[in-house]
């Protein structure tokens, strides 16, 4: 079935939108880069997020996998949860200052020389992650290394938005593909020129295999690990995992997943993520509907 045009409204109302984004992006980054990351973390803290209902949804998610947790921990969770979004979210969009600072950060674990290896080979590899620390932090250390590594992003509903924020991709120095046909095209053709893609793979999908993340039963996407499997892929879990002093950050690459079967390979994958969170839970992306918690599939 078609999909129905928006009505005017609707495009109205996603300009304007997209003109206050915008004009927050550019306040932002007229500032020193420090002082812009900051502030753009506290905005989404104590303003943008309760007012979107990102606030509200952390809450909902953390009492639904930690019912026991204090509320005063799961408040703390969510409001430095809500800063590192803003953080991160600023972060991206600094396109010249956040890879410039990234381009010598050190890369470590024992993924990063896989990575080396497969690509000396021209093995293709697949980065997987999750909506953690700033998950774009590795790509752009790839990136000053001189890897061309590819991102794979679902369009925005904001057509407007989505113009900028795809721009925004490309500037960290490999290609990025959309999610469909098209994207799938340009992606498979990457990779078996033996590059590498970065994949997230973290959100609630319909009609996925249950992967049991946080002790909680998650629809996970399997993409990854069929085309690790499809393409002789390397899988690789890697996690930009914010610093105390909230600009720097460690970048790391864990071993390989070995080859199984889709299933039992993102389980693992899974189960990275996971130890990740309880590690510390303040630097996963709360905010998503992850368990799509009080809904029910239309």
């Amino acid at each position: 079935m078609a999909k129905t045009p928006p009505t005017f409204t609707k495009r109205a109302t996603q300009y304007i939108t997209n003109i206050g984004i915008v004009g927050i992006i550019r306040l932002a980054l007229a500032l020193p880069y420090a002082l812009r990351v900051r502030l753009v973390g506290r905005i989404m803290q104590h303003f943008v997020g309760p007012l979107a209902g990102y606030r509200k949804r952390a809450l909902t998610n953390l009492a639904f996998v930690w019912p026991d947790m204090p509320l005063a921990d799961r408040k703390r969770i969510a409001a430095i949860c809500l800063n590192n979004v803003g953080r991160t979210f600023i972060e991206n969009y600094s396109n010249r200052d956040f890879p410039a600072r990234m381009a010598q950060n050190p890369l470590t674990g024992p993924g990063f020389e896989a990575l080396e290896q497969a690509a000396a080979r021209k093995q293709p590899v697949i980065l997987v992650t999750g909506h953690y620390g700033n998950y774009e932090a590795v790509r752009a250390a790839l990136a000053g290394r001189g890897y061309a590594v590819g991102g794979l992003y679902r369009n925005m509903k904001n057509p407007y938005f989505n113009a900028h924020y795809v721009r925004t991709m490309k500037a960290f120095g490999g290609p990025v593909f959309p999610q469909g046909r098209k994207g799938t095209t340009g992606f498979v053709k990457h990779l078996k020129r033996g590059g590498q893609l970065v994949l997230l793979f973290d959100q609630h999908v319909w009609r996925q295999p249950v992967m049991t993340f946080l002790g909680q039963p998650a629809h996970t996407a399997v993409s990854a690990a069929e085309l690790s499997l499809r393409y002789d892929a390397l899988l690789i879990p890697f996690y930009g995992i914010r610093k105390a002093d909230g600009l720097s950050f460690e970048t790391v690459l864990e071993g390989p997943i070995a080859p199984t079967t889709p299933e039992d390979m993102t389980q693992k994958v899974t189960d990275s993520l996971t130890r990740r969170v309880e590690a510390d839970p303040t630097q996963w992306f709360w905010v998503h509907r992850r368990w799509r918690v009080g809904e029910r599939k239309s």
